[in-house]
């Protein structure tokens, strides 16, 4: 963090707990705290709370851009938010019938379908492969998703975890290679084990396509209606209703920052962490957190639109997200470079048209779209005409019909949300060495070596993606 001083006069004279960070994860913590504590505040260093889960107009007004996350399976199958109620602080879903169209430059086009027999079907030869592999785990998503979004898993489903594992841990290229034969079916698998942000031939990144693939079916990718905001928003006023303190404009450098407390949750990575001054952690710790490894980063554009994306394949007009790679070996070679830190002139593209199903984020006749590439860790390369040129290949006149767009490099990320180091928006690598050991290894890895300070943030387990479910673990644990 930037050094300095904040200036915040507390209400009352000590707290129960203080949280650092209006995340998904840290508003999980503070409400799972406020169970059992009186007196819980959360301090965000912004003036908006959400962390990930921000909209804003970027662009033009009446024009709403979720600045990082949008869509959402892993936080409408929660197993935490969904024990909230949170429809009743306004949250609703819109959920697109095709979660995900996969277009080619041919004007072709593969999509995952909530129905599991459509999109065996759409992928004519390979759909008996792909049916074998994610029915099992569609039949049993929450029990899965219980089961391995969690600290280090001690399953209630041995037999379904040990299904999973014997696929999951395999490399994606490994499971592409085995398993699908046809060049589109490969290419959509790829797009979906992309969403991990390492090179398709390490181990584990299979487990990405499988559960994305699975999460389109059993409950769909679905948006927040009117803004991921609208999420953040209701949890907020959840842990208001909980009798919980929130303050904004609040940065954290030091313990001089905050209210005294007994203990103190911090959704932040390592690095934010061991910048802040005033605790007493140990040489050991302090180590063990150093090494820590982030990820590559992110190019992120929005985009205020005069009519819809003029799309060759006409599924995609009707997808909540589309993913751009021509081919397999396309995707997996802009993962390497980003990687490597090299810039790829063909980068994998994801994009996402909330407005063709949410009329409230843009104004009436006009749309939005959210897109992002990978990039090496803090890159500030300006990949905007990279990005437009590669969705013109596959919609010619997109940019006939853009009215304004913004765009935001891996290092403007970072300057956004510090806990987007380099632009890594996961929280930190996930790879095999990484998913369960974040941020480090340890039986209770929220606990640091300073026995009343956590951390709750995404890099702890299970890891990035909206779900709450770091900070609700974190915070669970303490209570038990």
């Amino acid at each position: 963090m930037h050094q300095g001083q904040s200036t915040f006069t507390p209400n009352k004279n000590r707290y129960d707990a203080v949280v650092v960070g209006s995340g998904p994860n840290g508003l999980a913590a503070a409400i799972t705290l406020s169970r059992k504590f009186p007196a819980v505040i959360l301090l965000e260093a912004k003036e908006t709370i959400g962390g990930g889960c921000r909209s804003a107009e970027l662009t033009l007004p009446g024009f709403v851009h979720d600045i990082c996350s949008t869509a959402h399976p892993l936080a409408v199958s929660s197993s935490f938010f969904r024990q909230l109620e949170l429809n009743q602080y306004g949250l609703s879903w819109v959920n697109p019938e095709i979660p995900l169209a996969h277009p080619f430059e041919d004007g072709s086009a593969v999509f995952l379908h909530r129905s599991v027999e459509i999109t065996a079907d759409v992928l004519g030869r390979d759909g008996r492969a792909y049916k074998d592999l994610l029915m099992p785990f569609v039949k049993n998503y929450e029990k899965l998703l219980f089961d391995i979004l969690r600290p280090i898993p001690y399953p209630a489903n041995p037999l379904l975890v040990a299904n999973f594992a014997l696929r999951a841990l395999s490399s994606a290229e490994g499971l592409i290679e085995r398993k699908f034969n046809n060049p589109q079916t490969r290419a959509l698998f790829a797009g979906l084990a992309a969403h991990a942000m390492i090179p398709l031939n390490e181990p584990a990144t299979a487990a990405f396509g499988i559960i994305l693939a699975t999460s389109a079916h059993a409950v769909g990718w679905p948006f927040v209606r009117g803004g991921s905001q609208k999420l953040a928003d209701a949890l907020s006023s959840c842990f208001l209703d909980r009798g919980g303190e929130i303050t904004t404009g609040n940065p954290v450098y030091s313990l001089r920052d905050m209210p005294r407390a007994t203990y103190y949750f911090f959704d932040v990575t390592p690095r934010q962490l061991l910048d802040i001054s005033g605790f007493s952690f140990s040489a050991n710790y302090r180590q063990r957190l150093s090494r820590f490894r982030y990820g590559p980063g992110v190019y992120k554009m929005d985009w205020a639109l005069r009519e819809p994306i003029p799309w060759k394949a006409d599924i995609c007009k009707k997808a909540g997200t589309v993913h751009l790679g021509n081919s397999y070996e396309e995707i997996a070679a802009s993962l390497r470079c980003a990687n490597k830190g090299d810039i790829s002139l063909a980068p994998y593209v994801m994009l996402a048209q909330q407005s063709l199903f949410d009329s409230s984020r843009s104004p009436e006749g006009r749309h939005t779209a959210w897109g992002y590439c990978h990039v090496p860790h803090g890159s500030k390369e300006d990949m905007a005409d990279v990005i437009e040129k590669k969705i013109e290949k596959y919609a010619p006149g997109f940019r006939e019909v853009i009215l304004a767009r913004n765009t935001m490099s891996a290092a403007a990320m970072e300057r956004y949300n510090q806990n987007y180091v380099g632009g890594d928006i996961n929280g930190g690598r996930q790879d095999i060495f990484q998913i369960y050991t974040r941020p480090v290894a340890a039986l209770n890895p929220y606990k640091t070596s300073q026995s009343n300070v956590f951390i709750c943030s995404s890099s702890t387990p299970p890891g990035g993606g909206v779900h709450g479910l770091c900070g609700y673990y974190a915070a669970r644990d303490l209570i038990k």
